[in-house]
């Protein structure tokens, strides 16, 4: 990866995390540019061996890092966790509250040794009656509103991605990039924290705020009373799905005029917008069976013609073969542990229009440790005998 992709080269991390939202963390700052070093057990980090709808995490969040395997219950393992730390700029944790602080290894002790040090902590919940409890996705989903507004009146539903964990993570990176414009200055670290729950309740905050403006409560998204009168998912003659949104005055004349609905745009009950939502049971089956009569293609085409947002209903393994992410550099090429490959999706920014790209694999437990603790200054022989006293795993 060029230097002018590395806007965060020379920044060390030091990153004790597992599952989604900590890694999460770690992957942004290293395809970015920093130097980070994943911290496992001496057996690995459990999220390598997670089935089901948890086997993807590992592979999608822990590339482009180094690892070391630690034995963080034994005295040389611990003091050796400890001077990584003091030698590091970031450090990234997302266990339970308090456990880091029964270890030694909490903000207050190192940054006694590192003042400079910047301690990212991802968490349940932010300071208040609920900090002491141990939280997940899907329960701050729940407790949050997101669940009640994804489902169906009567039953509510996680998102279908790691979406607060992830979210949540990209507030860690937020906020570890400001403490790290601040140092430039202060010449000080910062204890950034951020959280499940609090991420849920900024997420919701739209729906909250409809209540207010609209003075009644929002019903679920899956029995929403629409914005727009064309906001839609449609099917075509072969049976193939597009989601359709004409959403201003301007989009709807051009839309009308691509097919031909003249009787529509010159009518005058028709005109705004606001209008065209109370006529939406006279406008939506008219398009249900225009639409019907088309091939999925050519519907597709004229819609992007008309310059209408559109989207065919995908899987997410069809965006590996999506044209604009492969022409475009989107997805990378990761390893599994297996020895298959598979293309994931990058970091989503580009920088002069260049996408940074990984420059590290995804690593085995142990893999790339010696070289960034060179980096960080220990020697040759203190990782010798640390690795003779069967503390550590890096190679």
């Amino acid at each position: 990866m060029p230097d002018q992709l590395k806007p965060l080269r020379g920044i060390k991390v030091v990153e004790f995390t597992h599952m989604v939202m900590g890694p999460a963390v770690g992957v942004i700052l290293a395809d970015l540019g920093a130097d980070v070093i994943k911290v496992e057990p001496l057996e690995g980090d459990n999220t390598r061996r997670l089935k089901g709808s948890g086997a993807g995490y590992f592979a999608m969040y822990n590339r482009n890092k180094s690892s070391i395997c630690l034995d963080l219950k034994s005295e040389q393992g611990l003091a050796t966790a400890r001077e990584m730390i003091t030698r590091s700029d970031i450090m990234l944790e997302n266990f339970r509250p308090g456990a880091m602080d029964k270890l030694g290894l909490g903000y207050a002790d190192m940054s006694k040794s590192n003042p400079g040090l910047i301690y990212c902590s991802l968490k349940g919940f932010l300071s208040g009656p609920y900090e002491h409890r141990t939280a997940l996705d899907e329960v701050t989903q729940m407790m949050g509103g997101l669940a009640y507004m994804t489902g169906l009146p009567d039953k509510p539903m996680r998102a279908g991605s790691s979406v607060i964990d992830i979210t949540g993570g990209m507030f860690g990176v937020i906020g570890v990039l400001a403490a790290l414009q601040e140092r430039h200055s202060s010449g000080r670290g910062r204890h950034v924290s951020s959280s499940l729950f609090e991420t849920t309740a900024f997420m919701v905050g739209q729906h909250i705020a409809q209540q207010g403006v609209l003075g009644e409560e929002p019903p679920p998204m899956s029995v929403r009373r629409s914005a727009w009168s064309v906001y839609d998912i449609f099917t075509s003659r072969e049976g193939g799905q597009v989601f359709v949104g004409v959403v201003s005055d301007s989009l709807w004349l051009r839309f009308c005029e691509e097919f031909q609905l003249d009787d529509f745009a010159a009518n005058p009950d028709m005109q705004g917008n606001n209008q065209r939502v109370e006529l939406r049971d006279v406008i939506v089956p008219r398009l249900q069976a225009l639409f019907g009569d088309m091939d999925k293609a050519e519907l597709m085409a004229r819609l992007d013609r008309a310059g209408v947002p559109f989207a065919p209903i995908n899987k997410p393994i069809d965006l590996v073969s999506d044209p604009h992410l492969l022409q475009g550099g989107g997805l990378i090429d990761v390893t599994l542990d297996n020895g298959d490959t598979i293309k994931l999706p990058g970091l989503p920014l580009e920088f002069d229009g260049e996408k940074a790209a990984p420059g590290k694999p995804l690593p085995h437990p142990g893999e790339g440790g010696r070289a960034h603790m060179r980096l960080l200054g220990f020697s040759e022989p203190e990782l010798d005998n640390l690795a003779a006293q069967g503390v550590m795993l890096a190679d």
